[in-house]
């Protein structure tokens, strides 16, 4: 599945700032935008599993991404806000969890595996790839989405036209510690010209500074830095990857897995992933994506 063109940004994000707060800070939050989902009253699950502990507790734990605009991004009123927190909510309804009952944590790139094998969050919804070095440590549910790599660099930028443009131009780009963008884009640049930051801001903040020519991660998340630049960020819009985003659970929990595959399948039918969508990336990306298959749990 690969996404549409995704030239023209219609609208702007509403409430964020571009400040992360310090890695594993936790926000006891509602979650974002609107009343969300129903919350299933009447949910039971089989003794033992995770989905009956967490009704039991009625409590999430969540890690998500407070840096990234319209996915995962802490507003101005301390909650986090965006798609993947959306997603959240959706599977805590599912769980009989009300919005009040999650706990979203700052989830960046480089530690995502490691708090879901501390049993420090019980998923991850953080613009997570889906690949087969982080199935060693964890396993995944989903995906619940596809996004494809792509660059972003200054408004003026006509000599990068793509990747393959990088390495004559001798372009220092930008990415996060722990991405996978930040390991794809080593076939493209020279390692000394490849500059990782724990957060997106602050390879935002290097391009606007002139200290990259361009940043790369998923074309979506580009978008949301783009729309909060004021015109000083283009995106080139040639993607050059798939990235399948999964939810992160703990290894070999099957049952966790399936059950949320499940709720994703329903949330399309009863069009709570529409609204997800609609209310967070449809500002500036409106077609509502097709879910994709899920994967096998194993």
């Amino acid at each position: 599945m690969r996404l549409s063109t995704l030239t023209k940004v219609a609208a702007v994000v509403a409430a964020v700032v571009l400040t992360a707060t310090a890695c594993g800070e936790q926000a006891e939050l509602g979650g974002s935008t609107g009343d969300g989902p129903a919350v299933a009253e009447d949910a039971t699950f089989e003794a033992g599993t995770t989905m009956a502990r967490l009704n039991e507790a009625g409590a999430l734990r969540v890690g998500t991404k407070f840096d990234q605009p319209l996915f995962g991004l802490r507003g101005l009123d301390g909650n986090p806000v965006g798609f993947d927190v959306e997603i959240a909510k959706i599977i805590a309804a599912k769980l009989g969890i009300p919005p009040e009952g999650i706990t979203f944590t700052e989830t960046p790139s480089r530690i995502r595996e490691d708090v879901i094998a501390n049993d420090q969050v019980d998923i991850v919804a953080a613009t997570y790839t889906i690949n087969d070095a982080r199935k060693e440590r964890i396993s995944f549910a989903g995906p619940y989405y596809v996004a494809g790599q792509d660059l972003m660099v200054a408004a003026d930028n006509t000599t990068i036209t793509g990747p393959d443009a990088l390495r004559a131009a001798n372009a220092r780009v930008c990415s996060v510690t722990g991405s996978t963008p930040a390991k794809t884009i080593e076939q493209y640049v020279d390692p000394a010209n490849i500059v990782l930051f724990d957060v997106y801001t602050a390879c935002a903040d290097a391009l606007r500074n002139g200290q990259v020519d361009a940043v790369t991660t998923d074309n979506v998340i580009l978008l949301g830095l783009i729309d909060s630049s004021q015109g000083a960020f283009k995106l080139v819009d040639a993607p050059f990857t798939e990235e399948p985003y999964g939810i992160g659970i703990t290894k070999g929990d099957v049952a966790f897995c399936e059950f949320i595959n499940t709720t994703l399948t329903e949330a399309v039918a009863d069009g709570s992933y529409a609204a997800a969508w609609e209310s967070t990336v449809g500002g500036v990306q409106p077609e509502v994506p097709e879910l994709p298959t899920a994967d096998a749990c194993s």
